[in-house]
């Protein structure tokens, strides 16, 4: 794993995006502060700008650095359930403009994979995190879903766990609202 986070981290830090394993699908990814690398994966995912990415953290102490005014019940949250969780958040800051929208919500997971937790940790910044797909393809649960050319577009291609299955599926996902309250859009 070792060798899989230097390689990683000399991609993210020279701006690349790469092919990664998350703890819910195989993931693009890149640094989340890079609107460059960010419009990379846009248009190799062939996905419109109005649909942004999640953005992985490796500790939920760090949520704050990207969000301003975070409700109360999202701690508890974060410590009780039990499968990856991503919430959309309001009032977005430190991060591309281009992955926040236009409402300044923006998605963020802290991730417990252990690859992807210490490359964020060792990288200082969080991640982009978006399925290894083309938009509206199947989830890649298991590398050798992955096609391709979305390989083939990649500066990186994160070289563990390409034979095992991930039973694990999308995160689910709850947005809050300007006047705390929440509705789960992904169960």
């Amino acid at each position: 794993m070792d060798e899989e986070i230097k390689k990683s981290l000399k991609v993210l830090n020279d701006g690349g995006i790469i092919v990664y394993p998350t703890d819910t699908i195989w993931g693009i990814g890149c640094d989340a502060t890079n609107e460059k690398a960010i419009r990379r994966i846009y248009h190799l995912k062939k996905r419109h700008g109005d649909k942004t990415f999640i953005v992985l953290l490796s500790d939920k102490n760090q949520i704050p650095d990207y969000v301003d005014n975070i409700p109360d019940i999202v701690w508890d949250l974060l410590e009780s359930y039990k499968k990856p969780l991503t919430i959309i958040y309001n009032n977005a800051k430190n991060l591309a403009k281009n992955l926040i929208r236009e409402d300044q919500t923006i998605a963020i997971r802290v991730t417990n994979d252990k690859f992807s937790r210490r490359l964020i940790e060792e990288f200082g910044k969080p991640i982009v995190s978006t399925s290894a797909n083309y938009s509206g393809d199947n989830n890649p649960l298991t590398f050798n879903m992955i096609s391709k050319g979305i390989i083939d577009s990649v500066d990186y291609v994160v070289d563990l766990y390409h034979q095992s299955m991930n039973e694990v599926k999308p995160s689910t996902i709850i947005k809050f609202h300007e006047n705390g309250e929440f509705e789960i859009i992904r169960s």
